[in-house]
């Protein structure tokens, strides 16, 4: 699994204009699955990113966690993090589960975080105030 991990003020989703969810201070997480994943790999990604020390503690210093802060999470899938740029200049989504396999190990995921979400497979919408701006890229 492959995430890009931003630590937000605020973040939210829509499609077609329906707004999904939206959360206050905590992280937004755009998940890529990869073929391979399992439900373990799934349950080992959501303890590592909630586990992810990036928020301040009262030094200034990233040292605090989601859960550290009482801050929420914003899942949502996008198989486009594993989108492969070696050669040329089209991303290949090869390593990528399909969706059939993709979407039960998201929800798995999302499941773990205790996090809002959008809409799996759909055109969405995502507004965020980026936070620092803090972005990781977190792999398991």
């Amino acid at each position: 699994m492959r995430s890009v991990v931003q630590r937000v003020g605020s973040a939210s989703v829509a499609v077609a204009g329906e707004r999904l969810a939206q959360i206050g201070p905590g992280l937004l997480v755009l998940l890529a699955v990869h073929r391979d994943d399992t439900t373990e790999s799934a349950d080992a990604h959501a303890r590592k990113l909630l586990a992810l020390r990036i928020f301040p503690d009262a030094n200034g210093r990233m040292n605090r966690s989601v859960l550290d802060t009482g801050g929420e999470v914003l899942c949502v899938s996008n198989f486009t993090v594993h989108g492969d740029t070696g050669k040329g200049t089209r991303p290949s989504y090869a390593q990528a589960a399909r969706p059939e396999r993709a979407e039960p190990l998201y929800e798995r995921v999302r499941a773990g975080l205790g996090a809002e979400g959008g809409r799996f497979g759909a055109l969405m919408a995502i507004e965020l105030v980026n936070d620092g701006p803090v972005t990781v890229i977190v792999e398991t």
